[in-house]
């Protein structure tokens, strides 16, 4: 700033330059956060273990700056912090833990339900509701179900079940893994209909989009050798 004789006093003031780096750093973890919540084929479970992993780093990053410990905040700890100002990002941490809690109350009231789903075989069946305690029994000291558990992932797992044998613990499981976790997937459609129904393809038809919008969240791939078997008209040209 000074070599462009730009004038910017706030970088002279000590306490709006901490203020700075504490924002600097704070936001750092958000976003790592933010990073971890995205993304498809992600479970309810997952998302809320790195909330849960989030809220339990709020109260640490808390206490470390209340004692001028800024080992996590790689920006703040070269600057000179005051007693006011530790005080002060100690609260503002304290007050975003709260937050986080009050916005993720209601996982708290199904959070012995997700560790069930999530883990099933690490799970004390003596403490799971009484119609899923046989079933968890015969669940965990099934070999070969231990190992499917291991190799496929969980909702495979779970259609895996016998719904004769299982049909309480797959009902659960159906509640919990059909859960949407983010609008991750919602904005990306979107994104993706803003892409294709532009004013340079305004003949496209509702059928055509939503077509194109199917492909385009799933993991469907046309398969094209049939769709030209079946076309009506072929431009060799093409």
């Amino acid at each position: 700033m000074q070599r462009k004789e730009n004038n910017f006093p706030e970088l002279k003031n000590s306490n709006w330059v901490c203020n700075l780096a504490f924002g600097v750093d704070i936001l750092a973890h958000l976003n790592e956060l933010n990073v971890n919540l995205q993304g498809k084929n992600v479970f309810v479970h997952k998302l809320y273990s790195s909330v849960t992993a989030f809220k339990a780093k709020l109260v640490l990053f808390s206490k470390q700056i209340k004692d001028k410990v800024f080992t996590h905040f790689p920006t703040l700890k070269y600057l000179e912090v005051s007693p006011e100002q530790r005080e002060k990002y100690s609260k503002l941490l304290n007050d975003l833990h709260g937050e986080f809690s009050c916005q993720f109350s209601d996982f708290e009231k199904i959070e012995k339900t997700l560790e069930l789903v999530s883990c099933p075989l690490s799970f004390d069946y003596k403490t799971a509701p009484q119609e899923l305690q046989l079933e968890l029994i015969d669940l965990q000291c099934d070999s070969t179900l231990k190992e499917k558990y291991s190799s496929e992932k969980l909702d495979q797992f779970y259609a895996s079940l016998s719904e004769t044998k299982f049909p309480n613990i797959r009902k659960v499981a159906q509640k919990i893994l059909v859960l949407f976790g983010f609008t991750y997937v919602c904005e990306q459609t979107f994104s993706l209909l803003n892409y294709n129904k532009s004013r340079y393809r305004s003949q496209l038809t509702d059928q055509h989009v939503s077509s194109e919008l199917w492909i385009s969240t799933t993991k469907m791939t046309p398969d094209f050798d049939v769709i030209v078997k079946k076309g009506d008209q072929l431009h060799c040209s093409h």
